[in-house]
Order: C-alpha cells, then structure tokens, then sequence
C-alpha cells in the first residue's frame, strides 16, 4: 500500500494510504496520459462558490470535494427549477458523497446582506475561508435595442457587481488564509469591436469580472493570487443547452475540464496571480494530451468559445453547420469572416466605420498586398455605412495603396506612419492623394478601439 502526504490548508499533515500516491498533476492509464488528478493540496481548504448548484461551479466544486475539501454553495436555487435540474441541497448531497464537507447557502449575489450572512455562515463552520470561485453569471446574447433595461441590470447585478461584493466581503477572511486565491470564471480582455458589437451589455457585464481580477490582482499581489480562467470551446450546461438549441450538446465539452484546469489553479501559490487563463492551455502545461476526454461526442467538431479566436459570424456558422440552431445570431454581413492578421485588422475596420465615416471620407479604397498574405482588400467609405473585406472593391478604387502584408498591419495598428511608408517606398499610392491623407484619421480610430 503507498502512502501520500496531504498538507492542509491550516499547515497541519495528514498521512493517507491508498490508490492515489501517484504523482499529483496526473493519472496514467494504459492508454497512457489522460487527465488531470487529484494532488490532496486542497485538503482542508474551505471554498466559497457562486453558483456552485449547477454546472461549472458545481463540477468544481465535486473536483475540490474528492480532497476532502470544505464547500460553501452559494446559489439561488433552494426548490427545483422547472428546466434547470439541481439544487443547493442536491449539489451538497454530491459533494459530501464526494469526500467533501459541504454548507448550502441560499443567495443571490446582487443582495450584500445574504452574501455577508453567508460568508459569516462559513466562516463559523469551517472556521475561515480559503478560497473564492466567482462562477454566478447572467447572459443575454442580444442587441443594444433588444435588450430591455431589466436584463442589462441582471447582467451588471449578477457579473460585475456581484463578483465585486463578493470579492470584498469574503477578502478579510481571504487574507488570514495560508493558501488565500480568488478565481473568476471570465474571459480575456479582448477588446475587438466584434467582441461588442451584438451583445454589448452582455460582454460590458462579463468583462467586469474580467477587470476585477485585473485591479485585484495588483491591490492584493503577494497578499492573495487573484486569477480569470476562461474555456476554450463551449461547455456543456443547462444554459448553454437553452441558448443552442438543439444539437449543442454534441459540439460542446463537459464541465470536467473546467474543473480539472481551476483545481490545477487553485494549487497553485499566492504569488501566481494576475492570469487569463484558458482551461485547455492550462491543463497542457500540466501535461494533458488527450482532450477527447472531455468531449460530450468524442472526434466531433467543438464550437469555440466567445472572446477568443472566432469572430461571432465564425461561431454561428459553425453550430448551423454541426445541426446547432444558435440564439446568437449576428447581423447579415456582405463580407465573409476571414482569418489571419489581415483579416484580424479588417475586423477592427469593421468595427469603427459607420455612416458619419463614409459622410466625412466619401471613398473607395483598395489594398493590393504582398509578401506572407497576399490578397486583394477593399474599403468602401462611400455608400451606405460602409463595408471592408477581402476581394475586388464593389465600386472603382478612388485610391489603390500597394504595399507589404506585414507592413500593412504595422501601419494599421500606429507602429509604421503612412507619411513615413510612403517616402520610405513601402508603401506606393495611386489614385486620389486627398482621400488617401484622409484615411489616416480611420487609423487613428482604430487605434483608439484596440485601447
């Protein structure tokens, strides 16, 4: 029998027998390498998650459980919900047949006084708190227009407002802990207009939790590690199950990998803080390299998360292709989504142009490019509220600019002036020089969007 050393959250040792002795960040079967395993640094540990009745907080919280940890569910649902299975009591009853000891919470984070009863509640359960998940959030993937106001207060309540209190009532216990972390489940901050531009309250609300790890993390840096992990592809949940229609489920991965890559997290020390952290990156630095593990559906095609890579138009297709019907739509576009760093700087132009543009420029514009991504690209400031992509322009080019791919992206993103370009000769200019001068203020909106 081999023996594995457990060090708890209070410092104390516990000696165990049993199958787990093996090296802690894996478990090896004889198909070899295939998920993350249980290393017993959350023994004793008290964490305190939002939302923890239900999908990811919960798969978190049942991950922590087989350490033997302590788990605050700190969530609205106390009666079953009509479409949405699990309660507190139902994801306690887990958690302790996991190895766990687990204090169900009824709460609703926008309310400072049940947050603060329930932080009290555990700290004279457990004694303190360790650890804080933010995982409660709210979504409403719609429009400016189509998103009435008692949905915009949900999604700020719920996502900035309730992991900002949250933070700050559960920080002072925060801070007598040895192994003290904060961990909000929110994305990068990706400030690509496409990221706005058809759910701008929804992704305003979710990058506030994104801005508290970014402010926390340098207020507390060596007092407590303050981190964001965000999932690669869509995870399969009640909600996404709601917003994908049928067919979702198949392109999405369990909620497992969200917990495996926030249990490799949270196992880490105070001073590793400050991270956006991507579930499927950090579980390969932990040496995971089978991910089918994690499929819902084995070999089929996984839709991309939001905020990363994908535009939305990519995102959509993609689920329409797979049988998915989304609930997310993006508005029609003349222009095909495009990859790469060229089609990357078009999705900011994309972003920035509108009608009071076009009135103001009253061009067309064409990009003949060379070099590493050779193309075609266009620019029209001349009709409706504009348009830009790859191809022939839809009208004659008032200008053609000829230049380098690479420094096409430089002179878009502020790092190579087109006045300098065009003396040096890596830029070469047909065409109407006044519309030409004129295209440089676009640059300078752009390079506003990317701050």
């Amino acid at each position: 029998m081999l023996i594995r050393r457990n060090i708890r959250c209070d410092g104390s040792v516990k000696w165990v027998k049993g199958e787990k002795s093996l090296p802690w960040c894996l478990l090896v079967f004889c198909s070899g390498i295939v998920m993350l395993q249980n290393s017993g640094k959350l023994a004793g540990c008290t964490l305190f998650i939002t939302g923890a009745s239900r999908g990811i907080g919960k798969a978190i919280a049942l991950k922590a459980a087989q350490d033997g940890a302590n788990v605050v569910i700190a969530a609205k649902t106390a009666e079953p919900h009509p479409k949405l299975p699990g309660t507190i009591f139902t994801a306690a009853d887990e958690v302790e047949a996991a190895g766990g000891k687990a204090l169900p919470c009824v709460v609703d984070i926008r309310d400072e006084q049940q947050i603060g009863a329930a932080v009290q509640k555990a700290v004279e359960t457990f004694g303190g708190i360790d650890i804080l998940v933010n995982n409660a959030s709210a979504i409403s993937l719609t429009g400016t227009l189509e998103t009435p106001m008692k949905k915009v207060d949900l999604m700020l309540g719920i996502n900035l407002r309730g992991t900002y209190l949250t933070s700050k009532l559960v920080i002072p216990h925060l801070l007598k802990s040895r192994r003290p972390h904060i961990l909000n489940l929110s994305p990068p901050l990706n400030l690509n207009p496409v990221w706005f531009k058809n759910h701008t309250a929804y992704t305003m609300a979710k990058y506030g939790m994104s801005m508290c790890v970014l402010g926390m993390a340098e207020e507390f840096r060596g007092q407590i590690a303050v981190n964001a992990l965000w999932p690669r592809t869509a995870i399969q949940t009640a909600a996404m199950d709601m917003l994908g229609g049928d067919g979702i489920g198949k392109q999405c991965r369990t909620a497992d990998i969200m917990a495996d890559a926030a249990y490799a997290v949270l196992s880490k020390p105070k001073d590793y803080t400050g991270h956006f952290l991507v579930d499927e990156d950090v579980l390969k630095e932990h040496g995971v390299k089978d991910f089918d593990q994690y499929a819902v559906q084995p070999g089929h095609p996984l839709l991309p998360d939001f905020f990363l890579d994908e535009a939305p138009e990519s995102l959509v297709k993609q689920m329409e292709q797979h049988g998915a019907t989304p609930a997310f739509k993006a508005p029609p576009s003349d222009t095909p989504p495009s990859g790469g760093p060229i089609g990357s700087t078009f999705d900011i132009i994309r972003g920035v142009i509108n009608e009071d543009v076009v009135q103001a420029t009253q061009g067309v514009y064409r990009f003949d490019l060379s070099g590493d991504h050779s193309g075609v690209w266009f620019l029209d400031l001349k009709s409706g509220s504009g348009s830009a992509g790859q191809g022939e322009p839809p009208a004659k080019a008032d200008v053609v600019m000829t230049m380098d791919s690479g420094d096409f992206t430089k002179m878009f993103a502020g790092q190579l002036k087109p006045t300098m370009a065009f003396m040096t000769g890596k830029l070469r200019i047909k065409g109407d020089m006044t519309l030409a001068i004129k295209l440089e203020k676009l640059m300078g909106r752009m390079n506003k969007a990317r701050l």
